[in-house]
């Protein structure tokens, strides 16, 4: 885990081309161990890749193979987490040492879940490092059935995938030689819209904490 966790979206591209990206998206959305992985940046990269424009990115990526595979291997990661809270339940958060998987993630996914909808929380969780991880086992402990995940599992990975993927490739088709100068303030911005919610949620409650006492 600690070697995954060393690789930024750039390298895992360059190191492991199409089939790394591929696994990345199976680990990162079916097994909650892997916390930390580059998705959202992931897929942006992988657009631009296979524009072939560019020197960030030392390979070109097929776009079809690659907006073809990208969701399907979210999906099926995804539908394996479900799996796994469904089958486990609550022994994935049981470990209090742990620092994802606690007792206490699991309550604060589980009120996330009570206040949006377990749907909406599966659709937004997508895009949201650390609860993007989470999310899918939290559905299963919540005895979600297979049949209702896997409609909001399909949905949600076809617009986060596509999205980020075309993103990138258009950006690198319009941009074309210059688009290295951009790279990195947009992965910034990725990075930072991504995790905003969290620091949202976070103040939300210590304000609510705050005018409580």
């Amino acid at each position: 885990m600690d070697i995954l966790h060393a690789f930024n979206a750039e390298s895992a591209i360059n190191s492991f081309g199409l089939a790394g990206i591929l696994i990345i998206l199976f680990l990162e959305t079916g097994l909650p161990i892997f916390i930390g992985l580059p998705g959202d940046s992931l897929l942006f990269m992988a657009g631009l890749a296979a524009s072939g424009t560019g020197e960030v990115i030392k390979i070109h990526l097929p776009i079809r193979e690659l907006a073809i595979g990208a969701p399907l291997f979210a999906i099926t990661g995804s539908q394996f987490g479900h799996w796994l809270g469904y089958t486990y339940g609550s022994k994935l958060f049981s470990r209090e040492n742990s620092k994802y998987l606690n007792p206490k993630k699991l309550k604060t996914l589980q009120k996330w879940i009570d206040r949006y909808g377990i749907g909406k929380m599966i659709f937004l969780g997508r895009f949201i490092p650390v609860v993007r991880h989470l999310v899918n086992p939290a559905a299963g402990i919540a005895r979600m059935s297979y049949k209702r995940f896997f409609l909001w599992n399909v949905t949600s990975a076809l617009v986060w995938t596509q999205g980020f993927i075309w993103s990138g490739y258009i950006l690198g088709e319009k941009l074309k030689g210059s688009v290295d100068k951009y790279v990195l303030p947009i992965v910034a911005l990725i990075v930072i819209v991504s995790i905003a919610p969290i620091f949202w949620e976070i103040f939300k409650e210590w304000r609510t904490r705050r005018h409580l006492s």
